[in-house]
């Protein structure tokens, strides 16, 4: 009973945080004056604009699909499958802008290739008019969004390689060559998550809107921002998001219908079997100079751009005074955020990886909806629902931006622990069981220490993600209580840019703090072990 109950109740609390927001979001639009009404609706659909809003929204998320897949699936496969050197740095290298506000490396792209920028000093004014031109619309958003989100692809590949058999690899290997067994048995079985990644890849392009508002390019998040924050019109803000949630639904839907049972079926090898290894012999060093090239191209060369622009002391200095506050806040946020994630995860996912109830792909389905929702539509949501005298004790607190937390980000950490619980065996947690161990005691004395090493990824990824949040802090922050990505997008429209600057690399460092401390405690104290 302790346990259907406790795990009902963290279902419970999760629809009222997430899906009630959209659910009375949807309400408020086709209520006019006590009486239900479509005429919100009808304007939206007559009007023009939306139907080139549409376009310019889907045309970004495709080209960004496309890229991120076309070299994102190559990636994974050569470090999930291959020899080449410096594997792990690698990989780290292109995840950094992953871990970013995709903004900053819109403002990186644009130390080097805007106005100003380094490419001017070097190649004069009139090419860097021609590169600002590039930058600044569809192409450059194109750009920023590959090369923010093909890690995804990139990472998913390399762990979907890694749930093919060593057995099954070894036996087509003693008939056929390597080639063969990748276009026969690898590239075939690891599709469907491929698949998937391209599909979180272009909901996620669809919802951004810091880097198209960033760089002036026309999309439904912009516009339903706009809408809500600078005109306070909230009908048709809300009817400018209806488009994004269906799309986002659909897709969704497509993926379960004809995906989702074939990337559950994808399970990781057993901890003591090794990944067979391609030996690429000769052309080693050449993949590899190959792939540093891109990789400096992609990822370094655009902050060590910005590292430049802010090189000095006195920027840092004054930088810091203008934002420390909020990068406390920041801070504070994206901790209480990710240990109440950790929570959540912890126990959603027991809940879908035990099937707990007839429902639990429903819950899976409506975390992974939330995280692929557009920031925006779960903050206008979160602003419909709580935004009222009665309830001014969430809304007017930094409990309204912890709620968006949890809305968008439960499905980053109950899928990591759900990965983590396919690792433990069920019979660690039967003998409890049968010993008379009651299920709080199973959970916290057997289970957690054997999840130890998920739960620390799980709340290192959900530290990163509510740290970087920019749409959905950027929409319900209290008056005076803006986080640190939000006061560095606030400023870029009458700051220096080598103030910008400082601002965008205190942010990648304070990212990379927590990667660092984990990375300690997994060499030290052995938090893995």
């Amino acid at each position: 009973m302790s346990r259907r109950f406790t795990l009902f109740l963290f279902v419970i609390i999760f629809a009222v945080i997430g899906l009630l927001p959209i659910l009375q979001m949807f309400i408020n639009s086709v209520v006019v004056d006590n009486h239900i009404s479509f005429v919100n609706y009808q304007m939206f659909l007559s009007s023009s604009r939306v139907w080139i809003l549409l376009k310019n929204s889907l045309t970004l998320s495709l080209l960004t699909t496309i890229l991120a897949t076309a070299v994102g699936a190559p990636l994974g496969l050569l470090f999930g499958k291959t020899n080449l050197p410096l594997n792990n740095f690698l990989v780290f290298l292109f995840m950094l802008p992953l871990l970013l506000p995709p903004y900053i490396t819109a403002v990186a792209w644009f130390a080097i290739l805007g106005r100003g920028g380094i490419l001017s000093g070097v190649l004069g004014a009139s090419v860097t008019e021609k590169t600002s031109s590039f930058l600044f619309g569809l192409p450059g958003c194109v750009l920023v969004l590959f090369t923010t989100l093909m890690p995804i692809v990139m990472l998913l590949t390399i762990t979907y390689v890694k749930t093919i058999s060593l057995h099954l690899e070894e036996a087509a290997r003693l008939v056929t060559r390597w080639r063969t067994v990748a276009r026969g048995i690898i590239i075939p079985m690891i599709l469907p998550g491929i698949l998937l990644s391209s599909i979180l890849v272009f909901l996620l392009a669809l919802g951004e809107v810091s880097v198209p508002m960033f760089l002036r390019y026309d999309v439904f998040p912009v516009e339903s921002f706009t809408q809500f924050s600078a005109f306070y019109n909230y009908s048709t803000g809300t009817a400018f998001v209806i488009p994004l949630i269906l799309i986002t639904f659909f897709v969704l839907l497509g993926e379960r219908r004809f995906l989702r049972d074939k990337t559950y079926q994808l399970k990781t090898t057993d901890s003591g079997e090794e990944t067979l290894l391609v030996k690429l012999g000769n052309t080693k060093w050449l993949l590899f100079t190959v792939v540093s090239i891109f990789c400096f191209a992609l990822v370094i060369m655009p902050i060590t751009a910005l590292v430049i622009q802010s090189a000095s002391v006195s920027t840092y200095l004054k930088a810091l005074e203008r934002s420390y506050d909020s990068l406390l806040r920041s801070i504070c946020y994206a901790g209480i955020g990710a240990t109440i994630l950790t929570v959540f995860g912890y126990f959603l996912g027991y809940l879908i990886h035990k099937k707990t109830f007839s429902l639990w792909r429903a819950v899976d389905s409506f975390t992974i909806f939330l995280f692929a929702l557009p920031s925006t539509v779960i903050g206008i949501g979160l602003a419909h629902l709580w935004n009222r005298p009665a309830t001014n004790f969430i809304y007017g607190t930094a409990a309204i931006i912890i709620f968006g937390y949890i809305a968008q980000y439960t499905a980053l950490a109950s899928r990591i622990t759900i990965s983590t619980f396919a690792q433990i065996p069920p019979s660690m947690e039967e003998s409890a069981q049968m010993a008379g161990a009651g299920w709080f005691r199973r959970m916290f004395l057997i289970i957690a220490p054997l999840a130890k090493r998920g739960l620390a990824v799980a709340w290192l990824v959900s530290y990163i993600f509510c740290l970087k949040d920019t749409g959905i802090s950027m929409i319900v922050y209290p008056p005076g209580q803006d986080t640190f990505p939000v006061r560095t997008f606030t400023l870029m429209a009458n700051s220096p840019t080598h103030f910008i600057a400082a601002l965008c690399v205190i942010m990648i460092l304070i990212t990379l703090l927590p990667m660092g401390v984990l990375g300690f405690l997994y060499r030290v104290k052995g938090l893995y072990k």
